[in-house]
């Protein structure tokens, strides 16, 4: 019998112009084709008017939140909607206060998000430390670790500005202007 020589391919490091008779492409490719299409325009419409934010409410910022998401104000009906799970969730509210004990965990829930994902800001304390400023056990300019999109100043800000502060990501979202579509 003959012998069967083998074919070694690496194609980690082959073009697409290397494989005769088959049309591949790149995932950056495939980006920067719906970042310049009105493709991109539908997916953001779809993003911005269904963002699923994580409840994890700290201090009185937290109550303000969970006050967002209730009957009066009801979030729903702008297609935002509160997820317990950070793999089910595209937006981070970061409100109150951040310890340095408690930084670790919420870059764990932070890595566990899918992508695109958002960040908000809610209040004083998480936007500069507010009255914890300087203190030996609050992280100052949180801004440094998360990458925020909006701001939401107030101490405790009311849940009509955190509402706002929705339509301020929207707005971005749909502008191509956020942070989450560089993904």
């Amino acid at each position: 019998m003959g012998e069967v020589k083998e074919k070694k391919t690496n194609y980690s490091t082959e073009t697409p112009e290397e494989i005769p008779g088959v049309i591949t492409t790149t995932t950056s490719a495939i980006h920067n084709f719906l970042k310049k299409t009105k493709a991109q325009d539908l997916i953001n419409w779809g993003r911005k008017n269904s963002l699923w934010f994580m409840t994890q409410p700290m201090g009185c910022c937290g109550v303000e939140m969970i006050a967002t998401g209730c009957a009066h104000y009801d979030t729903d009906r702008f297609g935002i909607i509160p997820r317990n799970s950070p793999r089910h969730a595209d937006v981070m509210i970061i409100s109150g206060y951040v310890t340095k004990k408690y930084l670790p965990a919420l870059k764990r829930l932070w890595e566990q998000m899918p992508a695109p994902k958002w960040v908000l800001a809610m209040g004083d304390c998480s936007i500069s430390g507010g009255p914890f400023y300087e203190s030996y056990s609050t992280v100052q300019n949180i801004d440094e670790v998360f990458p925020i999109d909006v701001f939401i100043p107030g101490c405790p800000p009311r849940p009509e500005a955190l509402i706002q502060g929705f339509v301020e990501l929207q707005e971005k979202i749909t502008a191509k202007k956020d942070r989450g579509t560089d993904y």
